[in-house]
């Protein structure tokens, strides 16, 4: 029995120092602690939630409807590559309102169809009187569509780690939207700007040769790109488009004017072949994003650059041109440099985007708040003031009803929020709000198990059985309840976690984890002290 007794409470004094150990980071005592304390023992501790610290939330459509077209658009460029490799004569091909447009002289209509037969099985094919209409099926639009939400999903979590948020919730919610928040952001702009920015990586060459390539003016005003677009709309041949390239003010940082360029359409490079992007050091310390290609991409590069010496090749990002220069030599090596007006931020966050890469559709953002610290912070106090008051109502009612036992019980409520905060940092979770809420249950569920106990040990003690062998059938004959009870929120808390969202599931975990440990206290923190006053004091009355 003594032997017994001593390594129950060894067990209980170890549970404890740990989880002092385990939250100590969570304190203001932590940053004055040896800085060999982070390398050996725990140095994360509990996390706040986004309710609790602040943060954004954000819900973003995915404009599936682009991803569509960008697909078509693909699939045109692709097209004009074989129909040229197959030597097949057509007289146009363009995108329209209800697919792209081919039209051909009469003898390629039968290798036209075979080859749409062999390679693009996908399209659906329809006969107008120039020519043929290609569109994609309903169902093959709606898997792009899908696919894309799935993509914008991954890649605003590969963002979001390397912007370095802890502890985000990224889910997609319903059909095309996405559900973002980042806890202790303290610069919502830029993470929204992060995350939003579609990010696709284009190297365009210039169409010099077209007439409209020297109409075009220099430069025009900021705020008449739309204007000058209009203007020059017809005259744009449809293998071309006209972007723009900012000029901004260094002192100021705003855009005062905006440079035309007649481009390519069809991209001779994209982001897609980029294995890294890092940002490094110009000359007068001006931040620049060195990018770096795979081994595909480095043989591309290398092809293009050779095939259009002295010839401008435009670096563009999500249809804006960052820079123009002239080709001056085949380039080997596979890299290549996006260089602007950046901050050291924007420079960071633009390497960011591009490593995790481009977003295959638009989004919009539908849905914006704001969660302010000093909010999060009376939600805190708030929540801590609420668990104070149960807790101080519970240990007067247990003293008062059960007397010398109902002490006990509060010491297991003790022991028991001591070990949950420290499970709680040991797992370095997040604590949430309804985390609180499932903090301040378990307090409750802790002290019924006592009930329990103690009921059972009064009713022994009423048919006249000695204490100690009271106290042993009352711990006995109440473990199937107490236990089957915990099992089954248990469930609960588990089918919660598995379905519920951020907040419900850091709910479930402090519930499950309350749960879990309350079962410790009550079958084991309380009886090892019944047993060591029954075995030094021969008790002849109990109060209970």
């Amino acid at each position: 029995m003594k032997r017994g007794i001593r390594g129950r409470l060894v067990l209980i004094a170890i549970a404890v120092l740990s989880s002092f150990l385990f939250f100590l980071p969570s304190t203001p005592l932590y940053p004055r602690l040896p800085a060999w304390w982070g390398k050996y023992l725990p140095n994360k501790g509990v996390t706040m939630g986004l309710d609790l610290q602040g943060g954004i939330h954000l819900v973003m459509e995915v404009q599936g409807k682009k991803a569509v077209e960008g697909a078509m658009e693909r699939g045109m460029t692709t097209l004009k590559e074989a129909l040229d490799e197959k030597k097949i004569a057509f007289t146009s091909l363009v995108r329209g309102a209800d697919g792209l447009q081919v039209t051909y002289p009469a003898e390629s209509k039968e290798p036209l169809k075979k080859l749409l037969d062999e390679e693009y099985a996908e399209w659906t094919a329809t006969d107008t009187p120039s020519g043929l209409t290609l569109s994609f099926p309903e169902a093959e639009a709606r898997r792009i569509e899908e696919n894309a939400t799935a993509q914008v999903l991954e890649t605003i979590r590969n963002r979001v780690d390397q912007f370095g948020v802890t502890e985000p919730l990224i889910q997609q919610q319903g059909k095309s939207q996405v559900l973002v928040q980042l806890p202790g952001v303290k610069d919502p702009k830029r993470a929204i700007d992060l995350i939003g920015r579609t990010a696709l990586l284009e190297f365009k060459l210039l169409d010099d040769a077209h007439a409209l390539a020297r109409e075009l003016p220099s430069r025009i005003a900021a705020d008449k790109e739309v204007e000058t677009l209009a203007s020059f709309q017809a005259k744009v041949p449809p293998d071309d488009q006209i972007l723009f390239e900012r000029i901004v003010d260094e002192e100021t940082g705003k855009v005062t004017h905006k440079r035309p360029y007649l481009l390519k359409r069809a991209a001779a490079l994209t982001g897609a072949v980029l294995s890294d992007a890092r940002v490094s050091i110009g000359d007068f310390n001006t931040p620049y994003v060195s990018v770096t290609f795979d081994a595909i991409g480095a043989k591309q590069f290398e092809k293009v650059t050779d095939a259009n010496v002295q010839k401008q090749l435009a670096i563009v990002l999500d249809n804006t041109v960052y820079s123009a220069p002239v080709i001056q030599e085949r380039i080997a090596g596979g890299k290549a440099q996006i260089s602007g007006t950046y901050t050291t931020d924007e420079a960071n966050d633009l390497a960011i985007v591009l490593r995790a890469g481009s977003l295959p559709a638009p989004v919009e953002v539908i849905q914006n708040v704001t969660v302010g610290p000093s909010l999060g912070r009376d939600s805190v106090e708030q929540g801590i003031r609420a668990g104070i008051i149960g807790t101080l109502l519970i240990v007067a009612f247990m003293a008062l009803y059960y007397r010398g036992a109902g002490m006990l019980a509060n010491f297991a409520m003790g022991l028991n929020i001591i070990l949950l905060i420290g499970a709680l940092a040991a797992l370095n979770a997040t604590l949430t709000l309804p985390g609180i809420a499932g903090i301040i249950l378990t307090i409750g569920m802790a002290v019924d198990s006592n009930v329990l106990i103690f009921e059972r040990i009064r009713d022994e003690l009423r048919a006249g059985k000695p204490v100690r062998l009271a106290v042993d059938a009352g711990y006995d004959k109440a473990f199937s309840s107490v236990f089957d009870s915990h099992v089954t929120t248990l469930i609960t808390a588990f089918v919660l976690f598995l379905f519920g969202t951020g907040p419900i599931k850091g709910f479930a975990v402090s519930l499950s984890l309350g749960v879990t440990i309350n079962l410790f206290t009550s079958l084991v923190g309380t009886r090892v002290i019944f047993d060591g006053i029954l075995r030094r004091k021969n008790l002849q009355r109990l109060s209970v």
